[in-house]
């Protein structure tokens, strides 16, 4: 019974994630204070196209910063050259580092890479995470969430997971992008936690206080990211500095 009630509160489907999360960041502070160190010197900032990514942000209503994972730009073959359209940064909970530590600490960077389970568990984890999308190239909000949807349903069909929710967040996730446009500069924000995904816009790259919408989909929320860094996702080069930079702090703090 007491494991019980323990367990409705921060357990897998608790009601209360943001305690959960709390437990996870103090619990491995205590069993890796150099974390923080860590941080500091792997987990830095970077700058890709002229665009900077600081390392740390607070989300938009968030209550504590997450620490940039990776970055990396998105570009398309067109005409025999590769055109840069986005620059996206991949920002974590620091609890994500320790959480996965024991299943992947002392795999290469190259393993990590080739791993499309250790980016799922990124992915489909309880922390909080979240993702910056750059213009480098203008782009309007259809074109940008009819690619992103278009990319969801397939693979959530391919998974036999694709039901009236998920159609619903669809629509909810074009709504919110409909009148939108985006010139070079402009951002794209997107928080992803344990309850849905949600949606922010930035005329720049600083960071709004409030969002424009909250789509309470988790496997939308998922699936946003999991376009960004999953199997098939977006951008190799995001994918790729998550496993390097992740890589490194095992390393130091080995």
């Amino acid at each position: 019974m007491a494991e019980g009630v323990l367990a409705s509160i921060i357990g897998k489907s608790g009601v209360s994630p943001a305690a959960k999360a709390s437990i996870a960041d103090r619990v491995s502070k205590l069993y890796f204070p150099e974390l923080d160190r860590c941080f500091t010197t792997v987990l830095n900032g970077v700058e890709l196209e002229g665009i900077a990514f600081p390392p740390t942000v607070r989300p938009p209503g968030a209550t504590k910063d997450l620490v940039l994972g990776g970055a990396g730009v998105r570009q398309l073959p067109i005409e025999g050259k590769f055109i840069t359209f986005t620059t996206i940064g991949v920002y974590i909970d620091r609890a994500i580092v320790p959480h996965l530590a024991s299943k992947w600490k002392g795999k290469t960077i190259e393993e990590l890479n080739d791993s499309s389970d250790f980016f799922m568990d990124i992915v489909t984890c309880e922390y909080e995470k979240f993702t910056r999308v750059t213009m480098v190239l203008p782009l309007t909000g259809i074109q940008y969430s009819e690619k992103v949807t278009e990319g969801c349903k397939a693979a959530w069909e391919a998974a036999g997971i694709y039901g009236k929710a998920e159609a619903e967040a669809i629509e909810d996730f074009k709504k919110a992008f409909k009148d939108q446009n985006f010139p070079p500069g402009s951002s794209i924000l997107f928080t992803i936690s344990p309850t849905g995904l949600a949606i922010a816009f930035s005329e720049d790259s600083s960071i709004p206080e409030k969002g424009k919408a909250v789509i309470k989909n988790r496997v939308l929320a998922q699936g946003v990211l999991a376009s960004i860094i999953g199997k098939n996702g977006v951008s190799p080069a995001a994918r790729a500095a998550l496993a390097a930079r992740l890589s490194q702090v095992w390393t130091v703090i080995d």
